[in-house]
């Protein structure tokens, strides 16, 4: 297994996040990030150790008061299946909470129910 490194809101360049998002969703466009990430309330990426590699992303989206939208939860493909994924949301979810948020709610399709409620999420 990989060692990962989490971080929360570090300088992340658009490539690296564009890389990531064509590995794991096949029709993913290539766009500038800076925009939506300087208006979010969070984000956590997930790096590789030996190779600095990002591997993980995350964001939470706000209203500006109590409620946040978890958005974007993505994984390299080379390495889903191995926990990232849930503690990016974990980590996402913990620093949203400190931050003043109340409810959390996330979209997704269906075939992704089981792993959304392992992150402690459930129908409102």
């Amino acid at each position: 297994m990989n060692r990962v490194r989490y971080e929360i809101n570090p300088r992340v360049l658009d490539d690296d996040l564009n890389a990531l998002f064509r590995s794991a969703w096949l029709e993913h466009a290539d766009i500038n990030f800076g925009f939506t990430l300087e208006r979010c309330l969070l984000y956590v990426c997930a790096f590789l150790e030996d190779s600095k590699e990002l591997v993980g992303f995350v964001k939470v989206a706000w209203d500006g008061g109590l409620h946040g939208f978890l958005l974007d939860t993505t994984v390299h493909s080379r390495v889903q299946g191995q926990g990232i994924g849930r503690e990016l949301v974990l980590r996402a979810v913990s620093e949203a909470r400190a931050r003043g948020i109340h409810w959390l709610h996330v979209d997704f399709e269906p075939h992704l129910e089981p792993f959304y409620r392992s992150c402690g999420f459930s129908d409102t």
